[in-house]
């Protein structure tokens, strides 16, 4: 044979025979195109199709596709169609390429009304169930990792925690202090004019002492961190699984956890109840400061009355809650980042989804807390 690829038809009634020959690759695209294009015409009203294929010199998996594409051609227009003599050093590309694309695409276009809305209920449970595991996953790994720091204490990095304390606590104070102290002083100002209504502006010094101490400080301040420093740790961990440096960490025997989570995670833990405590007396003196100008209110005469109010149980329900919520932000920011795939736009996603999904589950835990201390009476 000269390498040409052939394609030849032997038609006996409805029965149909094909034998192929030559080089079946990607040098010959333009011909064996147009062969398989006119042998395909024949499909109709055709009974039973073989081809044989024992005549082919060299094959790719680009000629392999075009006889698999004729068979599945003469299968569609109702023909039973096989292939015949294959060589043996041919076999595992046939199999290989006969079991590709078996399944129809799945329709793009999603099923309306009731079914469509019910399928979409569904998929969203099952997706807070995957987010719940691989958030509890996580949970797990970091407890694991700090139970073998403890045991181990010259694995642990303090380096590394004193560095991310530093990113996520010293360089968060001065946009904690602004955004505090101006909740503080809308709060206050806010109250003094409605209080002012009934005559009562002193009781502005029970909203905001109360309010920021026991709720509105940690709040703000956890959501703030969730959006600064959640999403910071999930781009970096995305971005290190995106070049492969925690496949490389498994490959030397590193936990990535120990490394990269852990110390991340006491960092926040560390850091959120001193910003916490920094941003309620920021937010405090922002409310001194408005009743003072537009509530004619003393200096002396606003502490006096912070004093009488607020308590130190109120303090420290603010207080308990601070590392709580630190811990959720930590585990959510780190799990989204190992969940980054190999793409920028999977980056931009799960960072995304950390900021919102933190943010969330701040504002439920905070809420369950208020539940909880109620109930006990704190």
């Amino acid at each position: 044979m000269n390498g040409e690829p052939t394609f030849e038809i032997a038609q006996s009634g409805d029965r149909l025979k094909l034998v192929a020959g030559g080089a079946w690759t990607t040098d010959h695209a333009d011909r064996l195109e147009s062969l398989v294009d006119a042998t395909t015409l024949k499909a109709d009203g055709t009974r039973a199709a073989a081809i044989d294929v024992a005549g082919i010199e060299r094959i790719d998996t680009f000629g392999a596709w075009l006889i698999e594409r004729t068979v599945r051609r003469f299968k569609d227009a109702g023909a039973a169609a096989e292939l015949t003599a294959v060589p043996d050093r041919f076999a595992g590309m046939f199999d290989r390429i006969h079991s590709v694309n078996r399944e129809a695409p799945a329709a793009l276009g999603g099923r309306g009304g009731l079914l469509g809305w019910l399928n979409g209920i569904g998929r969203s449970a099952e997706q807070v169930g995957d987010d719940l595991t691989a958030l509890v996953d996580m949970l797990g790994a970091v407890a694991l990792a700090l139970m073998r720091a403890i045991a181990r204490p010259r694995m642990f990095r303090l380096t590394s925690v004193v560095h991310h304390l530093d990113r996520v606590g010293w360089q968060a104070i001065g946009i904690i202090l602004l955004m505090t102290f101006l909740i503080g002083a809308i709060i206050a100002q806010q109250g003094i004019f409605n209080f002012r209504k009934f005559g009562a502006e002193d009781y502005v010094v029970n909203l905001v002492g109360i309010l920021i101490t026991r709720e509105i400080g940690v709040l703000i301040v956890a959501i703030m961190i969730a959006g600064r420093s959640g999403s910071s740790y999930t781009a970096e961990l995305g971005s290190m699984k995106m070049r492969e440096e925690i496949d490389a960490l498994r490959t030397m025997g590193v936990d990535p956890v120990d490394v990269l989570v852990l110390p991340r995670v006491l960092a926040l833990v560390i850091a959120l109840p001193i910003l916490t405590f920094i941003g309620s007396m920021a937010a405090l003196f922002g409310g001194e400061l408005v009743a003072a100008l537009y509530g004619s209110m003393s200096p002396a005469m606003y502490l006096t009355r912070l004093r009488d109010v607020v308590t130190l149980n109120d303090f420290e329900v603010g207080m308990i809650k601070a590392p709580v919520m630190a811990l959720v932000v930590g585990i959510v920011a780190c799990t989204e980042g190992m969940r980054v795939q190999g793409s920028a736009e999977s980056l931009g996603l799960q960072t995304t989804a950390s900021v919102v999904k933190s943010i969330f589950l701040v504002i439920v835990l905070d809420g369950l807390f208020a539940i909880f201390f109620a109930a006990i009476g704190k």
